[in-house]
């Protein structure tokens, strides 16, 4: 392998063309060097932001011996089929989040991974944003006290519902899978602990039948508290806030501050009265495809481990349970 990590895109999805092919051009060790879609859209794509190569079957991107990693942004159902193809033929994944619909197919994407020698990685990009490490720093120096209690929200109002992805229940669809999931992410990540029961709630929509609004309930291990909330069906916000015996952080721009300012922003409000704010620069897509070529390039594990992922996984599962039996569920 040269000084880049070469990357094979597998699909011309939106999120694809919007954000993980301009952070690869980005990135100091890594660039794009083909592209795969089941129509001829891929050629127009690859023109557009100048991919020297353009396949119209996924198959024959994998087959490329001149592909070191690919990316899949793939509907969440497909997910677990195409990661086990890729192993198969010793490429690196980046796989778009949720890693599969449950946590049975998370563990054989894993186990197909390990087989073949192969760095894999669920795409959190928000983990590896800057206000993070920061939050972090602010809990471990005691400034806020003993953490008590996590909330945090992700929603949008989804107005194009009409052969939408998202609604699509077969494919993986709804709020949960698709925002609820950074919340539920960011309060195992951010507290560096697992719940040990939860109850949740769905509102599903009566046409397509996935939720468009599902909140929820924590206890950790720690014995902290957690809250989240996602919806279709809300007014756009991505934040969170960490209350402690003393004071709480506040980060507004939690998961998504490329399409807001720009930039991260933490508020932390002592019991003084006192509030302060910091703002936090960070490119995060360029960030996550950073490290990930990293460690291909190094052949090392990923900060986000192929172990946090099942947990994740889990977690996610033990929701959608939750939300259906309508019953605390304990893990």
């Amino acid at each position: 392998m040269g000084k880049n990590v070469r990357w094979g895109i597998l699909s011309t999805a939106a999120i694809a063309r919007n954000e993980l092919i301009p952070a690869i051009q980005r990135a100091e060790n890594a660039e794009v060097a083909a592209i795969a879609s089941g129509s001829r859209k891929a050629h127009e794509v690859a023109q557009q932001f100048g991919i020297p190569t353009a396949y119209n079957n996924y198959e024959d991107l994998l087959a490329d011996p001149n592909i070191d990693a690919v990316y899949i942004p793939l509907p969440n159902h497909m997910h677990m089929e195409w990661t086990v193809k890729a192993a198969k033929q010793k490429k690196h994944i980046l796989c778009e989040k949720p890693a599969a619909l449950c946590e049975e197919d998370v563990r054989k994407m894993v186990e197909a991974c390990q087989e073949n020698g192969v760095i894999w990685m669920e795409a959190f990009m928000y983990q590896f944003h800057p206000q993070h490490n920061r939050v972090k720093e602010i809990i471990a120096s005691g400034e806020i006290g003993t953490v008590k209690s996590m909330r945090s929200s992700f929603s949008f109002y989804l107005a194009e519902r009409e052969n939408n992805i998202r609604m699509e229940a077969a494919f993986g669809g709804g709020s949960l899978l698709d925002v609820g999931c950074y919340c539920v992410h960011s309060i195992r990540y951010l507290l560096e602990t697992e719940p040990v029961a939860l109850s949740v709630h769905s509102t599903y929509d009566d046409r397509y039948g996935v939720d468009i609004i599902t909140s929820g309930w924590m206890l950790l291990e720690n014995g902290v508290h957690a809250l989240f909330d996602c919806s279709f069906d809300m007014f756009a916000r991505n934040e969170y806030e960490i209350i402690g015996t003393k004071g709480k952080i506040t980060v507004p721009r939690a998961y998504r501050p490329d399409v807001q300012q720009g930039n991260g922003l933490i508020i932390i409000q002592a019991g003084d009265g006192n509030t302060r704010e910091e703002v936090v620069n960070g490119d995060q897509y360029r960030l996550q495809v950073e490290h990930f070529s990293q460690c291909i390039i190094d052949g090392t594990t990923p900060s986000y481990s192929p172990d946090a992922i099942i947990r994740q996984a889990k977690v996610l599962e033990a929701c959608r349970t939750s939300a259906s039996i309508g019953k605390v569920v304990e893990l």
